[in-house]
């Protein structure tokens, strides 16, 4: 994300990167206006030519609108932002929807400035520069899944699988060799040869992956790895354990998830954790909190209470504290285990009772 003019509420921004419009969907809510190039139709345009309607013309105009809501799916390359047109050449007060896009410029205005948890987000992504997506290529002797790793989200690209059927062939060697070759031929496709690659697993079926891989074309960098599990829970593994910190270790989902499973340990060993709003106010009281993780949707809900005050007042005077916080994304597994704890979790300096 680039930032191009700042000047009191007002933030000119340029989306570089499909990151950027997941930071975007959190940094327009809370009373944003959103003004860009966009087309509305002119009605004074249409016309009856010859008994036959002409319809109405879509122009270019720059729209402002306050943004009511906003539609992003991770992995997707838009984001629609709906609200009601406060600034056009036409139809102000009508409803209009802005579909921004990698390369879109935006003028975003905050009509209250900006959060202290805005800044922060806004900062981080601006130095993260939109990184590379990385793929995760998790094998295991009958069975290959792939995710794909985002900033802020991972989902699942696709999977092979040797099992089922029952049939004594299918666990042949010759069976297993020629499904490992046919997998690395389509995710050689799959995934092209310049995104990033961690291949990993608990067999070393890894390793014979990983050459395939190369024989059909991935000159991309590929590191192979060694976890305690297969399937989905491997990818996993990845990100909490930093296996592969040299592709993924600088990437927001890599510290979320790190975060989230020392704070899922500690739970475990009656360690120094807070979770409850109300535990997590009591250790802000006093100074235990080292850092505080909220997910990012929940941190900008006017109606989310914690301490009889909004979260985004309440995340604003962390600073007197020297507490670090982190706006995570539930667009991956940590991110939903964060929801099920209710949305917020704390590491604590020290144990509070």
């Amino acid at each position: 994300m680039q930032i191009l003019k700042r000047d009191d509420g007002l933030l000119r921004i340029r989306v570089e990167h499909e990151d950027d419009l997941w930071v975007m969907s959190q940094l327009v809510k809370g009373k944003k206006c959103a003004g860009m190039l966009s087309h509305r139709r002119d009605q004074t345009t249409g016309t009856q030519e010859g008994g036959r309607a002409k319809s109405a013309e879509r122009k270019p105009m720059w729209i402002e609108i306050a943004v009511e809501n906003s539609e992003f799916q991770m992995f997707s390359d838009n984001l629609r932002l709906h609200g009601v047109i406060t600034e056009a050449p036409i139809d102000k007060g009508s409803f209009h929807t802005h579909t921004v896009g990698v390369g879109d410029q935006v003028d975003l205005v905050a009509l209250n400035d900006w959060s202290s948890a805005d800044e922060k987000l806004l900062s981080e992504a601006v130095q993260d520069g939109g990184r590379a997506k990385v793929g995760i290529v998790v094998v295991e002797n009958d069975e290959i899944l792939i995710f794909q790793i985002a900033s802020h989200g991972m989902r699942d690209l696709t999977s092979f699988t040797l099992r089922g059927g029952g049939k004594r062939e299918k666990s042949s060697l010759d069976a297993r060799e020629g499904f490992f070759v046919k997998a690395a031929k389509e995710s050689a496709i799959l995934l092209g040869d310049d995104v990033p690659m961690v291949v990993c697993g608990p067999g070393l079926a890894r390793k014979n992956f990983e050459k395939l891989l190369r024989k059909n074309g991935c000159e991309q960098e590929i590191m192979n790895v060694a976890t305690n599990i297969g399937g989905r829970p491997a990818a996993n593994e990845v990100l909490s354990e930093g296996l592969a910190d040299e592709l993924l270790g600088e990437t927001a989902i890599s510290k979320q998830t790190m975060m989230i499973e020392e704070a899922l340990k500690r739970m475990a060993t009656d360690g120094a954790v807070a979770y409850g709003y109300d535990a997590i106010f009591k250790a802000f009281e006093e100074g235990a909190i080292d850092t505080l993780i909220v997910n990012s949707d929940m941190l900008r809900d006017e109606e989310a209470i914690i301490g009889g005050q909004s979260w985004i007042d309440f995340t604003s005077r962390l600073d007197e504290v020297g507490t670090n916080l982190v706006q995570a994304s539930n667009e991956h597994d940590a991110g939903q285990q964060l929801d099920g704890l209710g949305g917020a979790i704390a590491l604590l300096r020290w144990k509070i009772d």
